[in-house]
């Protein structure tokens, strides 16, 4: 294929020795971000006493400046450590009466679908699991979250990119039939920032997205955008003494943390923009596409029929003769791939059916694929 765009591996300290095909669970942060990182640690260690007292203002910067790259209003968006734990502020801040409803599909990541069990479990509401089938087009995903809606219906949870399908979902279209149906809407961004351009959904209740997948910040830095009507009532889930601060004030201090992955977030950002993300994001979308259907040929199978696959990552379905059902015996799989051929790989299943999800970011390069192509049929046949 064509070399438009080089792969960039010196950037990061990833082992070479490996092949790393899943940036879409963990990212990886580049040397120029640790090193920042690094420095703002020695400051912290040199005298924190001065370095908590000017945490407020750098806090305040640094969440301006991430706001801005999504194209969020700054006064409803604050910072929190993980997509998982924006959804659950949010389904806090959403009134849910016993005997309502908290609607998800049956995309919903694991820990979002907990999240929503908790929350049904403390108010005595009910969550109800809409089946969406892998193949189903748009049309067909929204009217099967319209057929979900009801006047217990209480809120709704909806991928924007779901993690184990790797497939975007028509979120604005969702938002439009939730606020027409006065149902409030939480959108889960977590793989959004990066692959998205400006991808807070007008129209949504509540976004969240992480920052440590696609745009390579420090692990804990993610984002929780809050519209207008629900800022006051929408709180940290631990209280400290930013308690009766207004949002997004009230988020930015929760007790002695760490807050170095928050000030040093903003350093990836200038790195992605060295790379020209969004042309490389571009190229990598082709690039990944052709690899993953020399995958697929290599172990005998298909690139299942995804409506609008996600733009760096892609599902190749794994053969049938894979004896891996549960979440365990996936984990283990992957630790398999790890160990014996040197390949970091997610392995997904949806449906009765079991995927290798791969991934692609600026350090991969096509030679990557092939790699694994010649690897992974050799690693499901001795088992």
């Amino acid at each position: 294929m064509t070399v438009e765009f080089l792969p960039r591996p010196e950037l990061w300290s990833l082992d070479p020795r490996a092949l790393h095909l899943n940036h879409g669970s963990y990212g990886a942060v580049p040397r120029r971000t640790q090193h920042v990182a690094g420095g703002l640690r020695s400051e912290m260690e040199s005298n924190p006493m001065a370095w908590f007292r000017g945490l407020p203002e750098r806090l305040a910067a640094s969440r301006r400046r991430l706001a801005e790259y999504l194209g969020a209003d700054p006064d409803g968006f604050a910072l929190v450590p993980n997509a998982s734990a924006g959804v659950t502020v949010a389904l806090s801040a959403v009134p849910i009466a016993p005997g309502e409803r908290i609607v998800l599909t049956d995309h919903a990541y694991g820990a979002v679908r907990y999240a929503a069990e908790r929350a049904g479990t403390l108010r005595g509401a009910e969550v109800v699991t809409v089946p969406v089938p892998l193949e189903a087009d748009d049309d067909e995903l929204l009217a099967a979250v319209a057929d979900a809606l009801d006047d217990r219906t209480a809120v709704v949870v909806i991928d924007q990119i779901s993690s184990a399908t790797a497939r975007v979902f028509p979120v604005d279209r969702v938002a439009r039939l939730c606020r027409d149906a006065d149902v409030p809407v939480i959108v889960d961004g977590a793989h959004a920032p990066g692959l998205i351009d400006q991808p807070i959904v007008d129209g949504a209740d509540f976004w969240t997205g992480n920052f440590h997948k696609w745009p390579c910040a420090p692990r804990g830095t993610a984002g929780l955008f809050v519209a207008e009507r629900w800022r006051d009532r929408t709180k940290p889930l631990i209280t400290s003494w930013a308690e009766y601060d207004e949002l997004p004030a009230r988020f930015d201090q929760q007790g002695t943390g760490d807050y170095v992955p928050w000030l040093a977030a903003p350093t990836s950002l200038e790195v992605l923009e060295a790379l020209d993300w969004p042309r490389r994001r571009s190229w990598l979308t082709t690039m990944l596409t052709e690899a993953s259907t020399i995958v697929a040929k290599a172990l005998g199978t298909s690139l299942p029929d995804v409506t609008t696959p996600a733009p760096t990552m892609r599902l190749v379905e794994l053969p049938a003769s894979v004896a891996v059902t549960s979440e365990s015996e996936r984990a283990a799989l992957a630790a398999q791939a790890s160990e014996r051929i040197g390949a970091e790989l997610a392995i997904t299943a949806f449906g009765g059916r079991l995927f290798v999800r791969l991934s692609a970011h600026a350090y991969n390069s096509f030679r990557d694929y092939e790699l694994l192509a010649e690897r992974l049929p050799t690693l499901l046949r001795e088992g």
